[in-house]
């Protein structure tokens, strides 16, 4: 058994993610174990497609076992983002090859970059570049400039490579030995908005779900998401009602504290002050954002914290890494994945196996439940409370 990991959001699963698992089999992994987010997303926004549903489409497309990336770690920073998925793949134990996509495909040039981001001069120079008020990716690939290395700078232009750096440091953070699979992104860019030989970037694709286009999107599909998505969008399971919830963000924004927005998630440099303020004076959730977005404060990185507010995401200290491990979708060789490793963390395969958690894991699963409730509310046809307690995995 070879079993190698994928950490992924599948908001929808695309032609683009078939090929990366077609060449993770073709890498020799016989099982493919893949940890996606859960309702909320790293970009900052409620997933278009449930939970459930993407993982579905994992399983149909050839993943064997789909985990959950904890709510504080899918809807946050690459550090901490990676940190989760990677954690959570350690602790089930057995994993070989970690794998994602880059806009490079040089696993070797992303390992050297991430060893001169652990070095003292790069840190320093990372401090002068941030100290002139440039965003933080930005101040990163500049400070890579000021350490004489441009080819490697160049590598931090793109966000699938900046990935695979964070995936790699966040490897050695935690002591794991994975080894690393880069499959060159091919075809359109991230969040590029037109279609190349039946490929098109996933933000393309849930722009056109939203704008009802749903049979141009799923030409990008491949025929087991499709199907999945078809029916996703027949049944009224599409996240297109985000107003509902953003209209609550800015209900609760106004109700909070200085000392509130200080205790948010990713809060630094006096960005409470600013939404504190804007928070009193906007009308609505979009002229919120523009109040606050900056050069130094891009808009993904307010959204996280905006979020953060409604779900009751706590402070980045409060969870280190996961505390457990949760099972959303697996098939025969996923059982066999199980069957084969020794997690070092719990794995919950039965919402009753909660009770038996700590104090701290009880707590970010009720954080879970709440997020998916709340999603619930932003689909055409909205759901009733309780489904991480009903959905059966499968």
């Amino acid at each position: 058994m070879r079993i190698a990991g994928i950490i992924a959001e599948y908001d929808p699963f695309h032609n683009g993610h078939k090929a990366h698992i077609d060449s993770v089999r073709a890498d020799g992994a016989t099982h493919i174990a893949t940890v996606i987010s859960g309702s909320f997303t790293q970009r900052g926004e409620p997933a278009l497609l449930t939970k459930f549903d993407r993982a579905q489409m994992a399983l149909a497309c050839g993943v064997d076992l789909v985990l959950e990336n904890p709510l504080p770690f899918a809807m946050a920073p690459a550090e901490r983002f990676t940190l989760g998925g990677v954690s959570i793949l350690h602790a089930l134990g057995g994993v070989d090859t970690l794998s994602f996509g880059s806009e490079c495909g040089d696993t070797a040039a992303l390992q050297e970059l991430a060893a001169l981001t652990d070095t003292p001069v790069y840190k320093m120079a990372l401090k002068e570049a941030l100290a002139t008020g440039i965003p933080y990716a930005a101040a990163r690939q500049k400070a890579a400039e000021m350490c004489k290395v441009d080819s490697l700078a160049a590598l931090l232009e793109s966000p699938n490579n900046t990935l695979g750096l964070e995936y790699i440091r966040a490897t050695a953070k935690i002591g794991a030995s994975f080894s690393f699979h880069t499959l060159k992104r091919v075809g359109t860019a991230h969040n590029a908005t037109e279609i190349c030989d039946n490929t098109a970037s996933a933000s393309h694709l849930r722009w056109l779900i939203r704008e009802g286009l749903v049979d141009e999107a799923m030409a990008c599909m491949p025929n087991g998401s499709a199907k999945i998505l078809e029916k996703a969008v027949a049944a009224g399971h599409i996240a297109t009602r985000t107003d509902v919830l953003e209209h609550a963000l800015v209900a609760r924004l106004r109700a909070m504290s200085l000392a509130d927005f200080a205790a948010l998630p990713y809060i630094s440099e006096g960005l409470e002050y600013r939404l504190h303020q804007a928070s009193r004076t906007a009308a609505s959730y979009t002229e919120l954002l523009e109040a606050v977005k900056t050069r130094r404060y891009p808009a993904a990185r307010l959204r996280r914290a905006l979020w953060a507010a409604l779900l009751g995401i706590p402070s980045e200290e409060t969870y280190s890494t996961p505390p457990y491990i949760r099972v959303l979708a697996m098939n025969e060789r996923g059982r066999e994945i199980l069957s084969a490793t020794t997690p070092t963390r719990p794995i919950l395969t039965r919402t009753a196996q909660v009770r038996e958690l700590s104090a701290e894991a009880q707590a970010l699963f009720a954080l879970e439940c709440r997020a998916t409730d709340l999603h619930a509310l932003t689909l055409s046809s909205p759901l009733p409370c309780g489904a991480d307690h009903t959905n059966k995995i499968g």
